[in-house]
């Protein structure tokens, strides 16, 4: 690994890179993660904000975004990663702070936010066996709590055929099934709100209140157009039900510029405004598909008329699995079936946006 410097007070713009080759992943969660067991990884840390002595970092490069927060009782974790990764992870939160990882949260059950959990656990001595409040004291005091909704659980557990389980130590043993859940560390509350029906069925939105950030998983991509994974529970109106709370949670500093700061489960780091134009764009692209299903197109006659088009310029791929032909099927297939989801159902008619400002 080069030899770095790390400022944990550095402006938000600054971007600190490791490098080096991740060689911690064991085989097994090689295969579930869908890397090789060795490769070359760049982790950029971005310093976000915080206050007091508990300061908030955004890690680039390691699958999806990871968010870091340390702080006197130590360093929580907003996903991990993939296994690949997690050797470099590992490296960069070293650059950052020498205080243990106390707990990790997963925002759902993809193998690149989740991948990593197996050799971060390991290497924090593993994780905690006390969570559920039993008499009998903690077993391991020092460990990990590692925190997810049910259903990731359920999915890492007893994943799709042809993927490896996750071995147990590696799944979260703070499990919850409500709509939401809260912890306390480093001097500030955690909110969790579990979002079913979205980009799966279990993913949940992290806020920090006192640092004012929100940590959104892949309820928020801005490299391309939306992904939701219909195999695993996700629905695109689910997908705008969580942008909405997102913005309803965000408070700009000026002129819709600066305020809360968003982490995105891939891309840049995000303000309101951001949110706001993807969240619209989403919405009028599901409008439109809504208006020609209504008129009876085939799926090739509404890919033909690019309902997309204004916007292809800033979201549209050819390659990898968010391309614009596969949103486009993916919308106007999940537009077919009926929503029985939280929030409101899709309406037909350009003009109709759901709440939100």
């Amino acid at each position: 690994m080069k030899a770095i410097r790390v400022n944990a007070t550095l402006a938000c713009a600054a971007v600190v890179s490791v490098g080096l080759t991740a060689t911690h992943a064991s085989p097994g969660a090689a295969q579930r993660a869908g890397a090789p067991q060795s490769q070359s990884v760049d982790i950029r840390v971005l310093p976000v904000q915080g206050f007091n002595t508990t300061r908030m970092y955004m890690l680039v490069g390691a699958g999806g975004n990871i968010a870091v927060q340390i702080g006197e009782e130590g360093v929580l974790m907003v996903d991990t990663g993939s296994a690949a990764a997690s050797g470099a992870v590992l490296a960069a939160i070293r650059t950052l702070t020498d205080k243990p990882i106390r707990y990790i949260i997963n925002t759902h059950a993809h193998p690149d936010h989740v991948g990593g959990n197996e050799a971060i656990v390991k290497a924090s001595g593993g994780q905690r066996t006390d969570v559920g409040g039993g008499n009998g004291g903690p077993v391991n005091p020092d460990g990990v709590i590692l925190v997810a909704h049910q259903n990731t659980v359920d999915r890492m557990l007893s994943p799709p055929r042809g993927q490896m389980p996750y071995p147990e130590f590696a799944v979260a043993g703070s499990s919850f099934f409500t709509a939401d859940k809260q912890l306390h560390f480093n001097g500030e509350a955690v909110e969790m709100w579990w979002h079913p029906r979205a980009h799966t069925n279990s993913d949940i939105l992290v806020y920090f209140p006192r640092s004012d950030i929100i940590v959104a998983g892949d309820l928020l991509q801005t490299e391309t157009y939306p992904g939701f994974d219909a195999g695993a529970g996700g629905r695109l109106q689910g997908m705008l039900n969580g942008l909405n709370q997102i913005i309803d949670l965000a408070v700009p500093q000026f002129n819709q510029v600066g305020g809360t700061r968003i982490v995105p489960g891939h891309g840049r780091l995000c303000t309101e405004s951001d949110v706001v134009e993807l969240r619209d764009m989403a919405t009028i692209v599901r409008d439109r598909v809504q208006y020609m299903i209504g008129k009876n197109m085939t799926l090739e006659q509404v890919k033909a008329a690019r309902p997309t088009a204004d916007y292809d310029p800033v979201y549209a791929t050819t390659t990898g699995m968010g391309t614009t032909d596969r949103f486009i099927e993916a919308v106007y297939t999940d537009l077919k079936k009926p929503w029985n989801g939280p929030g409101p159902a899709a309406k037909s008619g350009l003009n109709f946006i759901d709440g939100g400002r």
